[in-house]
């Protein structure tokens, strides 16, 4: 099968380095990844053929994360869960005080604390119900069990990735402007990396954890 024709979620899953890639040109490949290649690249506007070559200069492998779902469950809970519970609460302090400081500014990101802290309530709410619930029931090997709280989960996916459309936009697509002061610096670097996380987590859950417990739709 031609990349052209491959679902950009199996890409992503097969490349390494894919996702940087799709990140770079803003094409989903965790929430919407059942797309082809194709059809993601028309799009964003994107020019298909330079986008394959791309990925062909990719080599084509496993990625770094495990498959095997009780090791990938911990993957995520180590890499990704814990990961979000330390890094939400300083970008949404750093939000807070360039807000306040620079709020005079054209420029300044007005509502980004607040749209910063609903997000990681929202995500925290997300996070108890899988490790309390969806992965246990996972660990157990309930697979007949587990078909309505996975499409849940990817409802709740198709929300984040909403949010991140509206954190990408009030960071500038997390470009600073002119002159921005070293907080203001950090704090889009945060926001950035929380996004690109954030496509990370979901990719890994939507794409290889949750179709080994129900088809994907």
């Amino acid at each position: 099968m031609s990349l052209e024709t491959t679902l950009v979620r199996d890409i992503a899953i097969g490349r390494p380095g894919a996702t940087a890639v799709f990140r770079r040109h803003k094409i989903d490949f965790c929430c919407n990844g059942a797309a082809p290649l194709a059809d993601a690249a028309e799009r964003r506007g994107v020019n298909l053929a330079a986008l394959v070559q791309e990925l062909e200069n990719l080599a084509a492998a496993k990625g770094a994360a495990p498959t095997e779902p009780e090791a990938l469950i911990d993957h995520i809970l180590e890499r990704y869960h814990e990961v979000h519970r330390r890094e939400f609460p300083e970008a949404i302090r750093m939000a807070k005080r360039v807000e306040a400081v620079h709020r005079e500014k054209p420029a300044c990101p007005s509502g980004l604390a607040d749209h910063l802290t609903l997000m990681f309530e929202e995500l925290e709410s997300h996070h108890q119900k899988e490790e309390l619930m969806l992965f246990p029931m996972m660990r157990a090997g309930g697979v007949q069990m587990t078909g309505l709280p996975i499409q849940r989960m990817m409802t709740e996916h198709e929300i984040v990735g909403e949010q991140l459309e509206t954190l990408a936009e009030l960071t500038t697509d997390f470009i600073p402007p002119s002159g921005a002061c070293t907080t203001w610096r950090a704090l889009y670097q945060a926001c950035q990396k929380l996004d690109e996380d954030l496509r990370e987590h979901m990719h890994l859950e939507n794409n290889v954890l949750f179709p080994q417990f129900a088809p994907p739709v």
